[in-house]
């Protein structure tokens, strides 16, 4: 793999009441390939900025509930220097070392947003609920539909080239977040590559797919921002 990620590249990890998974999460991550490893805490009760500062984390906070308000609390965050930035969920729902996988297409030049896709790889039973499975191919062929471009996931572990990320100008501060970043990529001429992730399930109850309001309240935001972008 072309670069030297350990010297330019942070992961953002946004984390809202997570002390059961954050830990895992954390011990997960290859030593030296990051220069900055940040959390940024959704508005936690319990302890999970705790045990993220302990495993050695940049602990940064965002009051306002939002999964896209605490990534735009990260970003804001970062040292100088940082040229890629990896996303990835705080539930161990993911593994941290297939961050080399979604890194490599973009140090070698060939991309500037690469997706893990949990529909490409092999997902543990139970990893994606039925209703997440729909919603995600719903929003996919809607994408489709009006670019012509197949996504196979809204996966939210993900790399992306930083000066690109901001040409985007990214405004969603809920759950739109992952699908607005797709379809601004399309928009602005990204190079976007797809490559399997594994998926696993996610320690502790998930705050969307956990509970049926959430989830649909979760997939109509998701919904709007795609309609929203694409009229």
């Amino acid at each position: 793999m072309a670069g030297e990620p350990a010297a330019r590249t942070a992961l953002i990890i946004p984390a809202l009441n997570e002390e059961e998974s954050i830990g895992a999460t954390l011990d997960g991550v290859p030593p030296g390939l990051f220069a900055a490893v940040i959390v940024a805490d959704n508005g936690s009760t319990d302890r999970t900025a705790d045990i993220a500062r302990r495993r050695g984390a940049t602990v940064v906070f965002e009051p306002h509930r939002g999964y896209g308000a605490a990534c735009l609390r990260a970003l804001a965050s970062l040292p100088e220097g940082i040229q890629e930035v990896v996303f990835m969920q705080a539930d161990a729902s993911e593994d941290p070392r297939e961050a080399t996988e979604l890194l490599g297409p973009i140090l070698s030049g060939q991309a500037d947003l690469v997706i893990g896709s949990r529909t490409l790889g092999k997902p543990d039973p139970g990893a994606l609920a039925a209703h997440q499975a729909i919603g995600n191919r719903l929003a996919t062929f809607l994408v489709e539909r009006f670019y012509g471009y197949r996504y196979s996931d809204l996966g939210p572990f993900r790399a992306i080239r930083l000066d690109a990320l901001r040409r985007l100008g990214l405004r969603e501060r809920g759950y739109g977040w992952t699908i607005e970043m797709q379809i601004r990529a399309l928009q602005h001429g990204l190079r976007v590559v797809e490559v399997p992730v594994r998926s696993h399930r996610r320690i502790g109850v998930s705050k969307v797919s956990g509970k049926l309001t959430a989830s649909v309240l979760a997939g109509l935001r998701i919904l709007w921002t795609v309609f929203k972008l694409c009229r």
